[in-house]
């Protein structure tokens, strides 16, 4: 029975191939999107799941409160490690005290290569379970130590042993190899971890590191904490243990801000990364949820194309129903053969997915900047492929099956059977359906852009255009200042040069202890401290409001501050040109007030910062390049005078507008992927469309004969066959718009600064929803309008 329901599936399969392709096609597309945003999902919500020891690490952070508004940072001071050790033991497997992560020189011999890494305590190898391809877990145990990455001891060492290799971290600390690791996958935090030294090499190099140690610097938050709980261990009850460790140790004056640490987890680092008022808001998660909203539409509308065009073949399938039940077919046998048919498309259907998924796969990670493969031979992901089609031929067949064995054997044989209203009003709802999930998503996809652009057209308060920033990763360029300002200024190659402790495109410093005239007792300034050269106003160019700029004309500008507008509206100071800022026991006059410069997150306020002259504190070069010159020459220019200062140093440099565009990368990334999906869905119901429309034409050709005999025009019998698609694309606009604005506004909320809704974007997605509705019907509508009548009447 089984072989000949598949039989005769196949034999309707091939006397309707016009309706089988759509059929097969569209679910084909749906089940690729399908496919494609499962293993994007999966790549995301198994982020840092290399790492064996995964539900038990977390990383240390802190709620802070200041002025009504609480805060959670990621900086831990000195002593809380060994505080952990000391008093937690028996809720820590390992306590790994670690720097901030960034770029670094390595070399050997004449190589020079910059490298992200970082310092950490001896047990992080154990901790984050590195695969050791050469050493051990205890390869940092030696204060002179260094454990690299595959790929790094590949460029350094070619494919060479390199254990006992000496080699130098930024042209200062001699180091000898002791371990190399095997790369870590693309997604795990530590993806771009290319080395890792010992902590104690970090305290011994660096003044004010030792100091923090000597001192027992509770007050002095510039480190990272991460932890791993014993097993068995609860991360809220471990949470509540340490809360009010720093607290306890803290002076007075920092008990104010009430420090809380809590222990944040790593399964929670990549998608729910967000902190708002000391709750965690989400993050990465809710483009997860987004995707896998839209492929459940996606796969939806595929489902509904063959609903639709199953329910609309009813009259041709009636006879062989009703001859089937006179012949004592049962209800239960007919829906077997009819699902049987919908297994069959369903099946041709993943299979034809499943070759578009290889095909497009390498694209799609470009796109969506990932590395995943296609998983020829994962039994889960067959599993659950399996499990898709037959879901999907169950949701795409179940109502077609039901609806075609209800049929009444004596009206169909009989002649007088006519389809009811019922399938017509459930096509139609369809329909409705189909446009409302994509209108809804033509209407985030453009809210998304909209907001992109809005906060990438925020005034910068700077000129970036032109602007090169290089970082200090060694101690090559110290005191070297005015001397490659002269050298780069002589070449033509740059108009101007400054430093600063930052970024442009970022505030790497912040603190408080901030006191002036009017301050209440009770307010805790947080404000961004940007340690800078003269010259960095003219470099970047920036505006001042009030006051004027640094000047060495003036030598007790070196104990001046300037301030952003955000910070003096900040702290309430009015006229602040003259007043005093006592900060650090001493007195610092303001002398000028610049426009605010974006230097953080675009979709953020700006934050309150001061800039004040300290030379000994930059770790930034940055340079404006003479626009009179070739970008490519004034570069060639630039490392030919940096050479000649620092020889061993490559010449690695960004360019400002480049790196603030880097900001936008997942939001840019996410639109376009959405983009794609969208078009996926309007494509998917487009095609339903298609065919239903020519359906309805075939369907109704003898009208149109008797119509075109008695005289209307094309016009007329166009405006016939497209009048109830319009209907129904509207009615699905008036549904799909308040609830695409209820979601976006959302959405939209998770960003401080954010656009408006306009209402053009709702008309964009409705009228463009009707002029695809009107192209897509206008073909058959117009082919059946100029067929012969008398061909048509003679059929009938």
């Amino acid at each position: 029975m089984i072989h000949n329901y598949f039989k005769i599936a196949w034999r309707n399969l091939i006397n309707n191939k016009g309706y089988s392709a759509i059929n097969i096609g569209g679910l084909a597309l749906g089940m690729a999107v399908v496919i494609l945003i499962g293993l994007w999902i999966h790549d995301e919500i198994t982020f840092d799941q290399n790492h064996k020891n995964y539900e038990d690490i977390a990383q240390v952070l802190v709620h802070k409160t200041a002025n009504g508004k609480k805060r959670t940072r990621y900086t831990m001071p000195y002593p809380l490690g060994n505080e952990l050790r000391a008093k937690y033991n028996e809720d820590f497997e390992h306590v790994v005290m670690s720097s901030f992560h960034g770029d670094n020189i390595l070399s050997v011999g004449d190589k020079n290569i910059s490298k992200r890494g970082g310092f950490m305590e001896p047990d992080a190898l154990k901790m984050l379970s590195l695969n050791m391809i050469y050493g051990n877990w205890d390869g940092l145990k030696n204060p002179n130590s260094i454990v690299i990455s595959q790929a790094t001891a590949k460029v350094l060492f070619g494919d060479k042993n390199p254990i006992g290799e000496l080699m130098t971290i930024s042209n200062k600390l001699d180091v000898q190899v002791t371990g190399v690791y095997k790369n870590m996958p693309f997604n795990t935090t530590f993806n771009k971890l290319e080395f890792i030294a010992p902590w104690d090499l970090y305290v011994s190099s660096y003044t004010w590191v030792k100091e923090s140690r000597d001192n027992n610097m509770w007050d002095n938050s510039s480190y990272q904490l991460y932890v791993q709980i014993v097993n068995g261990s609860n991360m809220s009850s471990v949470s509540s243990k340490i809360k009010n460790v720093v607290y306890d140790h803290l002076p007075e004056y920092g008990k104010k801000s009430h420090p809380e640490l809590f222990l944040f987890p790593m399964k929670d680092w990549h998608l729910r990364s967000n902190w708002k008022d000391g709750v965690n808001t989400g993050g990465f998660i809710q483009y997860v949820w987004l995707f896998s909203i839209i492929g459940l539409f996606v796969l939806l509308l595929a489902c509904i194309n063959f609903m639709n065009l199953s329910t609309a073949q009813s009259e041709k399938r009636a006879k062989e129903v009703g001859i089937r039940k006179s012949i004592g077919s049962s209800k239960r046998q007919l829906i077997n053969q009819f699902l049987s048919e919908s297994f069959l498309n369903v099946v041709f259907a993943l299979i034809l997915a499943l070759i578009l998924v290889v095909l497009v796969l390498p694209a799609f990670n470009q796109l969506a900047n990932k590395q995943i493969r296609f998983p020829y031979n994962n039994l889960y992901f067959c599993l659950l492929s399996s499990g898709i089609a037959i879901a999907t031929s169950l949701i795409a067949g179940s109502y077609p099956a039901l609806y075609l064995s209800s049929f009444r054997p004596v009206n169909v044989l009989k002649g007088t059977f006519k389809t009811g209203n019922s399938a017509s009003y459930f096509r139609k709802t369809l329909v409705v359906v189909q446009f409302t999930v994509s209108i809804i998503l033509v209407v985030g996809t453009i809210v998304v852009e909209k907001q992109i652009d809005h906060s990438k057209n925020r005034p910068m308060g700077y000129e970036k255009n032109g602007l090169v920033m290089l970082e200090k990763v060694t101690e090559d360029y110290k005191g070297k200042y005015n001397v490659l300002r002269n050298d780069l200024k002589n070449s033509k190659a740059v108009i101007e040069m400054s430093e600063s402790s930052s970024p442009l495109t970022d505030i790497l410093s912040s603190g408080g202890g901030f006191k002036w005239a009017g301050k209440s007792p009770d307010f805790i300034p947080n404000i961004g401290m940007i340690f800078i050269g003269h010259d960095y106003g003219k470099t970047i160019g920036w505006e001042l409001t009030k006051g004027r700029d640094f000047s060495r004309a003036f030598p007790t500008d070196s104990t001046a501050f300037i301030f952003n507008e955000a910070a003096i509206k900040y702290m309430g100071i009015e006229n602040p040109i003259g007043k005093i800022v006592r900060w650090n026991n001493q007195d610092h006059k303001i002398i000028g007030v610049v426009k605010d410069i974006l230097a953080e997150s675009p979709f953020k306020p700006v934050k309150q910062a001061v800039y004040m002259i300290q030379y000994e504190n930059t770790s930034w070069i940055n340079l404006k390049l003479n626009p009179e010159k070739s970008t490519s020459a004034s570069l060639a220019l630039i490392e030919t005078v940096l050479k000649k200062h620092a020889p061993n140093l490559p010449f690695e440099y960004q360019f400002v507008d480049h790196s603030f565009a880097k900001k936008f990368v997942a939001e840019e990334r996410i639109r376009t992927l959405a983009s794609i999906f969208a078009l996926f869905a309007i494509f998917i119901s487009c095609l339903g469309l298609f065919g239903l429309a020519s359906f309805m034409a075939e369907q109704r050709s003898k009208e149109i004969g008797i119509r075109k005999v008695v005289g209307a025009s094309i016009f007329n019998l166009w405006k016939l066959l497209s009048k109830d698609f319009v209907k129904l694309v509207m009615l699905a606009c008036i549904i799909a718009i308040p609830i695409a604005y209820y979601g976006m506004r959302n959405w939209l909320n998770n960003y401080e600064y954010q656009t408006n809704i306009s209402w053009w974007v709702f008309a964009i997605a409705g009228i463009g929803a009707l002029i695809i509705t009107l192209l897509t019907v206008s073909f058959q509508a117009i082919k059946a309008a100029v067929s012969n009548p008398i061909k048509n009447l003679k059929t009938e």
